[in-house]
């Protein structure tokens, strides 16, 4: 049976936090969806994950690896977008844990001709370190006592948390943050993904998301907010891929995006 959601996932040889990710999925109130992996070149101990994973719950996962060539995110999306069996899709990263109602409240929101723009929760490194396998089950690491317990400051920010509701939706409606396509927690059509060609592959790290997110605007997709209403909490890590010439690389291509109005790419799914 087709599945109404596929989740993408993208990892590349963290498989401590990719463990904590999958725990989240496990315990999702949704329960009729399949993950996609988009493994950019992780050795031999995250394919030894999912396999454990596969056994030790009903968690349906399709592993889609390439050759490690350097950061190529871009590029195993594609493959990954391919290989997603569902009408709707869901991308996330392996450092983002889902609150239970995540894919819930993915599944609820989606609308024609539409996208949805979810956002996260930072979480520091000593508290990513703290989180265990039982805090994500009991959703504890969702829970702002249980983050201040362990070290978390108060902010403004800690309203995603706690928001339910009406307030969850007037939050959603009175952030200033654009509803762009966030790789991190973003949901739309297969069909509409396919038809802008996906990701430009020769974009590196530093706004590829953005940038997919832009050309479904120029294809007349709109876009919706409900990053107070998806939450998931942010793993720290480091990013030794992040480079001052990606950057700049990204920005020119995501200015032409802008400026051309197109919505295609040359550079995507389908190659020239």
């Amino acid at each position: 049976m087709m599945p109404e959601i596929s989740v993408i996932i993208s990892t590349y040889n963290a498989e401590a936090w990719l463990e904590n990710v999958l725990w989240g999925y496990s315990c999702q109130t949704f329960k009729d969806f399949e993950i996609v992996i988009a493994d950019d070149g992780s050795g031999p101990k995250t394919k030894a994950l999912l396999d454990e994973f596969v056994k030790a719950t009903s968690l349906k996962i399709t592993h889609v690896w390439q050759e490690d060539d350097g950061f190529q995110k871009s590029r195993i999306l594609n493959k990954a977008i391919v290989a997603c069996k569902a009408d709707y899709i869901v991308m996330s990263d392996g450092d983002c844990i889902p609150r239970a109602d995540f894919l819930e409240v993915h599944q609820n929101n989606k609308e024609k001709g539409y996208f949805l723009s979810g956002g996260y929760f930072m979480l520091p490194m000593d508290i990513s370190q703290k989180i265990t396998k039982n805090d994500i089950l009991l959703g504890n690491c969702f829970q702002l006592k249980w983050l201040k317990n362990n070290g978390l400051k108060s902010s403004f920010k800690n309203n995603k948390l706690t928001a339910k509701g009406i307030v969850s939706k007037l939050l959603n409606s009175l952030t200033p943050t654009n509803p762009s396509w966030n790789g991190h927690n973003a949901s739309g059509w297969k069909q509409d993904i396919v038809a802008i060609n996906g990701f430009d592959e020769r974009m590196q790290y530093g706004g590829q998301d953005r940038e997919l997110g832009e050309r479904l605007t120029n294809f007349g997709i709109k876009s919706k907010q409900i990053r107070y209403s998806a939450i998931c909490v942010h793993l720290d890590h480091k990013r030794g891929y992040k480079t001052p010439e990606s950057i700049a690389k990204n920005q020119a291509i995501r200015k032409h995006t802008r400026d051309s109005k197109i919505p295609w790419t040359d550079f995507g799914i389908a190659k020239k």
